[in-house]
């Protein structure tokens, strides 16, 4: 009787023990396979980080779109965002506008991206205003007495003067006169054309932030460059190869 009851105790023991054996033999199977998916995911991450992340900053600007389309026929990976955490982890930041200078502050405010911008320039990392955001690193523009931009660089927005067959505003084609430090033009032929449409142009104060001018009734800085800060008044995304080797400098550079 005693050998009965212990060997079905025995039994019992088996069949527990071999229950712990396949739990055990499960649960290291999940995590296997949670490891090896963990890999996975972290090599295709660190794959997937070779191309450089752009953020398009996002407050209703209108040419958000083709700023978009531009990076990712280069290559890179841009996020329309105006997520601060995820602009903080961009490689390279890119602020477009289309509009009025008083409505653009009031929605960059609006969406609390003003810190963030002064953020990201003071981080280092590459900016690049187009049009517009050209304008909004400035402090007052004429168009909009009243706004306070960015001032972010000095300078003067002004409304381009009326001139006799010109028409404002000034909507089409318009050669470049480079400086040959600008690193934005690098590798560009002598005076190329792109696309400008605007009414309103900049007027540095320091001559060494001009990277290239233009002249469309009066005397137009149309690119500046200092440090990580640089803007174009034309549209590169709009102003075919040379545009987009304009891109293409910006997202290659290392400041």
């Amino acid at each position: 009787s005693t050998r009965v009851r212990s060997s079905a105790a025995s039994d019992v023991y088996k069949r527990q023990l071999a229950n712990i054996i396949i739990v055990t033999d499960r649960l290291s199977e999940i995590w296997l396979m949670t490891t090896l998916r963990k890999s996975t995911i972290m090599e295709k991450t660190r794959y997937e980080r070779t191309k450089q992340m752009i953020s398009i900053l996002d407050y209703d600007a209108g040419n958000i779109k083709s700023v978009e389309k531009a990076v990712q026929y280069l290559g890179e990976e841009a996020v329309i965002t105006r997520d601060r955490d995820v602009i903080m982890a961009s490689d390279k930041v890119i602020l477009p506008g289309v509009g009025s200078f008083g409505d653009a502050m009031g929605k960059i405010r609006e969406y609390g991206l003003e810190n963030v911008i002064y953020d990201v320039v003071d981080a280092g990392k590459p900016f690049l205003g187009i049009c517009l955001g050209l304008q909004l690193l400035f402090k007052t523009s004429e168009e909009s007495p009243e706004a306070t931009g960015l001032g972010i660089l000095d300078g003067e927005i002004l409304r381009i003067p009326d001139a006799p067959g010109l028409k404002i505003p000034q909507i089409g084609w318009n050669n470049l006169e480079i400086n040959p430090k600008a690193r934005l033009f690098k590798g560009l032929p002598e005076n190329p054309y792109v696309y400008f449409v605007h009414s309103y142009y900049l007027k540095a104060k320091n001559p060494e932030d001009v990277a290239a001018s233009t002249f469309y009734s009066t005397q137009i800085h149309a690119s500046v460059e200092r440090g990580n800060v640089f803007a174009c008044q034309f549209h590169p995304e709009k102003s075919s190869e040379v545009g987009l080797k304009i891109l293409k400098n910006f997202i290659d550079l290392e400041v």
